[in-house]
């Protein structure tokens, strides 16, 4: 049996609905009123979460990334993976 799942899949649907977002002291990436916001959320497994939303939209979609995927996510962006083309 094959356990890798397609591209594309939320395999977090449940444990965002699970994490206590009021419980995250969310952060700007820059001030004003549209900007990213991300916070960490303690989880119940001991765990604790990166919780990335929309400043200006802060009830809609909240993206969740495990402690790795954040740090391959960080390690990106010091290597410039997701600068714009020149």
């Amino acid at each position: 049996m094959n356990d890798e799942r397609p591209l594309g899949v939320d395999n977090k649907a449940n444990l965002r609905e699970e994490l206590d977002l009021t419980r995250a002291e969310w952060r700007r990436l820059l001030p004003g009123a549209d900007t990213v916001e991300f916070g960490f959320v303690p989880h119940t497994d001991g765990c604790t979460y990166v919780a990335m939303r929309s400043s200006s939209e802060p009830d809609a979609v909240v993206l969740v990334f495990t402690p790795s995927e954040w740090d391959a996510f960080l390690s990106g962006v010091r290597d410039g993976e997701f600068d714009r083309p020149s």
